[in-house]
């Protein structure tokens, strides 16, 4: 089977590092995009391109300012997989434009990689605005007739999960926990290394065309409160005080709260509390003619890199993770083998 060449955008950020590993470790010829006028003034933006570079990656300047350069990379590459922030989405118009020159794309992924934006019109402001955003970049695709997959892996581990869903925490907590509602709507918690693989993996497969891919392992399907007391029973504290936070009580902190705050408080009170994002009834899962496509795919599942629930022991000290990543874990066991060394002292 010849792999599809593919360019990568924003290849240096939280979840595009992640898509390049994934597509290296596949096989794909990949080429990533690069803004030589301010990535190479970042030291550790210059060494993530370079070590790309060592394993294979292409590197192209350009920049989604630049139409010219966008089209000749575009040129290159049958596939186009964007990762660019959250505060730059409508910026892919103006890669959806180029793509509808250049003619001879055959798949665009855009900057997705949360909630199904389309299942989002319920959300509160401003974290609401993303989703408008990333609608109104779905609806350009759709009307351009390009090939499209839209990637939904809902929550992330490495932000929701290792501080339990408390709000901008990665870390779990040691002595209280907010609980947001009843603390029993059920949550999909991805690690962010297997929603790369898993994107990486579809961009050729037939199945995903023109579908929304939902990333659902059914281990990884918990609610907050089930997290919350497999960290108790794993870590051997079971005297977590436990607040049990109301959709008015959450509510009612937003004036007091700082705009970056807000967006993310916006946005988890609709999975925790509401929970209108994650668990919902798909149809037309895996047909040819229908918009899902429901992917717990045997084959996906078993390239995971290790087991979704994992106990690593170290001694009498047991670290959880629901499918972490290593160096999540790690930060977890020094944070408790410290509060060891600090009790015994």
């Amino acid at each position: 089977m010849v792999m599809s060449k593919v360019l990568i955008i924003g290849a240096c950020g939280y979840i595009g590092r992640r898509l390049v590993k994934a597509s290296l470790a596949l096989g794909h010829p990949t080429f990533i995009l690069y803004r030589p006028h301010t990535t190479l003034s970042h030291l550790d933006k210059c060494q993530m391109l370079m070590a790309f570079k060592m394993e294979g990656a292409n590197l192209l300047q350009g920049s989604l300012d630049d139409h010219e350069s966008l089209v000749s990379a575009l040129k290159k590459v049958d596939v186009v997989v964007s990762s660019i922030a959250s505060d730059s989405i409508l910026e892919q118009l103006k890669l959806i434009e180029a793509i509808k020159e250049v003619g001879t794309i055959k798949r665009y992924l855009p900057s997705e990689f949360g909630m199904d934006v389309d299942r989002m019109e319920h959300a509160i402001p401003p974290g609401s605005l993303m989703f408008v955003e990333k609608r109104t970049v779905r609806r350009a695709i759709e009307a351009a007739n390009i090939p499209y997959t839209y990637i939904s892996p809902n929550c992330f581990a490495g932000i929701f999960l290792a501080g339990l869903a408390q709000l901008a925490t990665f870390m779990p907590p040691t002595h209280h926990v907010n609980i947001y509602g009843q603390g029993d709507k059920k949550c999909i918690w991805v690690d962010e290394d297997d929603a790369a693989m898993y994107t990486m993996m579809a961009i050729d497969d037939e199945r995903t065309l023109n579908k929304v891919l939902y990333v659902r392992p059914p281990s990884n399907i918990l609610t907050q409160l089930e997290v919350v007391q497999l960290w108790e029973k794993l870590s051997g504290n079971n005297s977590l005080n436990k607040t049990f936070l109301s959709k008015e009580d959450w509510l009612s902190t937003i004036n007091s709260t700082i705009l970056t705050i807000l967006i993310d408080r916006s946005i988890d009170q609709c999975v925790f509390v509401c929970f209108h994002a994650c668990m919902f009834v798909c149809t037309n899962c895996l047909s040819t003619d229908g918009h899902l496509m429901h992917a717990c795919m045997q084959k996906y599942h078993s390239l995971s890199r290790s087991q979704w629930l994992t106990c690593i022991r170290f001694s009498t000290v047991v670290i959880w993770s629901l499918k972490c990543s290593r160096e999540l874990t790690a930060m977890i066991y020094t944070q408790i083998t410290n509060m060891l060394q600090l009790k015994n002292t």
